[in-house]
Order: structure tokens, then C-alpha cells, then sequence
């Protein structure tokens, strides 16, 4: 009778275990993702992390999960969102694309791991001690978005050489990105007179265009930054229905019908971020990982557009393109 009673006990501890097992395995650590954009508009980029995820190990639905926070294109929002995502207690803030959204987040939380993606200096803007040793809960990827400003302004001078006068829209609510823009503008201007016209929503990006037409500017250029990506469309329609050839941070402008655009692969660095999210959910420690250095850069030009506006692409510029869409 001992024995079948033992035997009985053991059974059914043997068959509770692998639930138990199961039950365990089914708390997967949950990924804060903040973002600048909206869902509908930032489905490639959040499939580039998706993917960087995949390569350290991790899927999601499978054993990670992801807590989304959209700010819709308002940088106020920012804070509010990042302080919910901490209040969820997520494993990780994933911040790819905006350094207003990693500061956001830096200031809700010191101890919740954060993987930004910025386009300027992390060190200069506060999010870590130094490049090689972050310290603190914060570490990434640096896209160099602001530092190829003047690269971007040499290919638009060779593209349009006639040009004296650029327009420049920057986006005054951009704390990442409007007065790193202005000064590296400035710097490489090379004695074209600069329009600086200042924009944070779309209607004035509309009236930005009529004055700068009616001031007769001969190109544009226009800042980095997440608000002008999200209105790449209206941007390129803008400039395409003033014929005035423009500059781009991102080549999403160039396939919406922009000129061209010089600068990271952002696809590539979102995946970057996912690489790095994974690593920190294996145990790895913000603070003793170096943040990287984007090094994939593309220069896209759209060709339509260039017959559109009547313009003769340099041959020089063509051999430095990575893609010609015709």
C-alpha cells in the first residue's frame, strides 16, 4: 500500500512538473518600444528590429513580448509615454529612432535598461558618459544623421551649382536636432545665402513653401529629424510643385518622390538596436556596452524627379549613388 501510494505521489508530481515547466517558460521578458511615429507608418522600421531580435535568439510571441507607445508625431508626449512604459515594468526600453524619446526615457527610469537609436552626439545630448563606456542604464546606436549635414549640403551644391539662395526647414520642437542643424548648416553654407524657415506642424510646412517661393529660393534642404520623416510625402509633393530641388536625411524621401537623400541606413540600425535589446535580455549591462557607430550610408536619387524639374544629374554624382529609382 506504501508503495502504490508513493508510486501514485510521484506520478503526479512528474506530470505537474513539465506545467510548471511550461508556466515558467511562458513569462517572457516584455520590450518597451517607444517611438516618435505611428504604427502604420513604421511597420519596415519595427521589422528591421524584429529581425536584429531574431538574430540574438528572441521572437516575439514566442519568448519576448512587445509593449508599443506611439507619440503620433508630438515630442511632448514623450515623457508621459516613457513613464508608462515604466510603470508597466518592462525589461527594456527600446528607443530607435529619437534622442528626445531616449532622454524621456533616461529621465523616467535608472534602472531599466534603455537602447536608444540617435541621430547626434549621445555624449553631447546627455544619454551617456562617454562613447566606449556609457555607465548608467543607457547605450545604442548613433545614426551620424546630423553630422552628414554637410555632406548632404556638398551633394545639393553639385547637383544645383546655380544655386544662392537654399531654404532650410528645421523644426524648433526638435530639441535633438534643430541647433546641432543650424550650426552645421551655417559652417558648410559656403557663401549661399541661408532661408531658415522654422516648422512644427504640417500647415506651417505649407506656408514655409510660399514664403520660401515667393523669396525665390533655388533648393531646399531639409533637417533630420522623426517629425520631417513622417511628412516625407507632403515634403516631396511641396517641393516637386514649386520645382525646387531638395536634400533628405533618409532615402524614404527619395522613394516618396524627393530629389535625394544622403545618409544611414536607418533600416539597418533599427536592426542594430534589436541586436543590442537581445544582448541586454541575455544579461548583458548597458554600461559596459560601447555604443555603436552607424557605418552603412546611402545616397539615393530619384531620377524622375530630376527629369521633372529639368535637371542634369552631375555623372559624378550618379557613380556615388547606391540606387537610381527611374
Amino acid at each position: 500500500m506504501m508503495k502504490r501510494r508513493t508510486f501514485i505521489t510521484l506520478l503526479g508530481g512528474a506530470a505537474a512538473w513539465p506545467l510548471a515547466a511550461r508556466a515558467q517558460q511562458s513569462v517572457a521578458p516584455v520590450i518597451g518600444f517607444l517611438d516618435f511615429g505611428s504604427a502604420a507608418e513604421r511597420r519596415q522600421q519595427v521589422a528591421a528590429f524584429r529581425k536584429g531580435l531574431a538574430e540574438g535568439g528572441y521572437q516575439e510571441g514566442h519568448n519576448v513580448a512587445l509593449e508599443f507607445r506611439w507619440a503620433e508625431g508630438e515630442y511632448a508626449r514623450f515623457p508621459e509615454l516613457a513613464a508608462d512604459l515604466v510603470r508597466r515594468g518592462v525589461s527594456v526600453i527600446a528607443v530607435p529612432g529619437s534622442g528626445t524619446g531616449a532622454l524621456a526615457a533616461k529621465a523616467a527610469t535608472t534602472t531599466i535598461p534603455i537602447v536608444f537609436g540617435v541621430s547626434s552626439d549621445p555624449v553631447k545630448e546627455g544619454l551617456v558618459a562617454s562613447l566606449n563606456s556609457p555607465g548608467g542604464n543607457a547605450t545604442g546606436v548613433n545614426f551620424f544623421t546630423v553630422e552628414l549635414v554637410a555632406k548632404r549640403m556638398q551633394l545639393l551644391r553639385e547637383v544645383v551649382p546655380t544655386a544662392n539662395r537654399i531654404a532650410l526647414l528645421v523644426n524648433p520642437t526638435d530639441t535633438e536636432n534643430y541647433q546641432s542643424t543650424l550650426r552645421e548648416v551655417a559652417a558648410a553654407a559656403g557663401g549661399q545665402q541661408i532661408l531658415i524657415r522654422e516648422v512644427a506642424t504640417g500647415r506651417e510646412i505649407d506656408e514655409a513653401f510660399v514664403s520660401i517661393t515667393h523669396e525665390k529660393a533655388d533648393a531646399l534642404f531639409v533637417a533630420p529629424g522623426s517629425f520631417f520623416n513622417t511628412r516625407r510625402v507632403q515634403l516631396a509633393v511641396l517641393a516637386s510643385r514649386h520645382a525646387l530641388p531638395a536634400a533628405y536625411a533618409v532615402r524614404a524621401y527619395a522613394e516618396a518622390g524627393g530629389l535625394m537623400s544622403y545618409g544611414t541606413d536607418i533600416l539597418d540600425a533599427f536592426r542594430q538596436v534589436g541586436v543590442y535589446t537581445a544582448r541586454i535580455l541575455k544579461g548583458a549591462k548597458p554600461a559596459d556596452l560601447p555604443v555603436l557607430q552607424s557605418t552603412k550610408f546611402e545616397l539615393v536619387i530619384n531620377l524622375n524627379t530630376a527629369r521633372a524639374l529639368g535637371l542634369d544629374m552631375p555623372a559624378k554624382v550618379l557613380a556615388l549613388a547606391d540606387e537610381v529609382i527611374e
